[in-house]
């Protein structure tokens, strides 16, 4: 059976956080007073949030996406290569293509898995040599071409991802007991679990200890270079 690499993105690939791009999004509306109003909601939510990233990443994700409701679908792609130019690119850890190609050059089949919007990540894939189809992340759920506040169904956050890597397996056909899974936090232990062969990449401290315990590689690639954190 053919096997997969299975790569969280934000702080594994990018040093980057679902707030970055999305702070973004909102600033750009078609006029001062519309960004000013959808980040001042954000932030008079914000300590909401904060509380549920701490016990609930699928809630957090809905809560944070929630912000694009009445935002047009024709708007997130036109402001999606200026996101990821200005927020994403800049930010790809120096070591990120190399790991990628690796498991490339090793018959894996490399697939991002992240609870990024599906706009923000396909240019980052298609930069990282991976087909758009490899792609599994959030999506807004769209009427009439307007975002309704919701993300469709399923949310990629905390276990679930676990369950999208096995069901993305079995379509495939790929063993997971030879397949591989990369992530910076503590939060994706479940998907780093269902694999034979989990990574750590800049891990935080919880997840580092857990690496050490079970004896997990962990890998420190490089971070961004100095000019282009200073250029954003």
């Amino acid at each position: 059976m053919s096997a997969a690499a299975y790569f969280d993105v934000d702080g594994t690939l990018v040093g980057t956080n679902l707030l970055h791009p999305t702070a973004m999004y909102l600033v750009n509306q078609p006029s001062v007073v519309q960004s000013a109003q959808r980040l001042g909601r954000a932030l008079l939510n914000g300590p909401m949030m904060a509380f549920a990233e701490m016990r609930d990443r699928r809630m957090f994700n809905e809560m944070l996406f929630s912000h694009f409701r009445g935002m047009s679908e024709d708007r997130m792609v036109l402001l999606s290569q200026e996101v990821y130019d200005s927020v994403v690119k800049p930010r790809i850890f120096a070591g990120a293509q190399d790991l990628v190609d690796k498991c490339k050059e090793a018959g894996l089949r490399v697939v991002l898995i992240t609870g990024s919007l599906d706009h923000t990540i396909e240019p980052l894939a298609r930069d990282l040599g991976i087909p758009v189809e490899d792609i599994i992340s959030n999506r807004l759920e769209f009427k009439d071409l307007i975002a309704t506040g919701k993300l469709r169904r399923p949310v990629v956050a905390g276990p679930t991802k676990a369950r999208l890597i096995v069901d993305d397996a079995r379509i495939h056909g790929h063993d997971l007991a030879h397949s591989h899974a990369y992530s910076d936090s503590y939060s994706d232990v479940p998907m780093l679990s269902v694999v034979g062969h989990p990574h750590c990449i800049n891990p935080d401290k919880s997840l580092r200890r857990l690496a050490h315990a079970y004896d997990w590689p962990i890998l420190d690639i490089d971070r961004p270079a100095r000019e282009s954190r200073v250029r954003n």
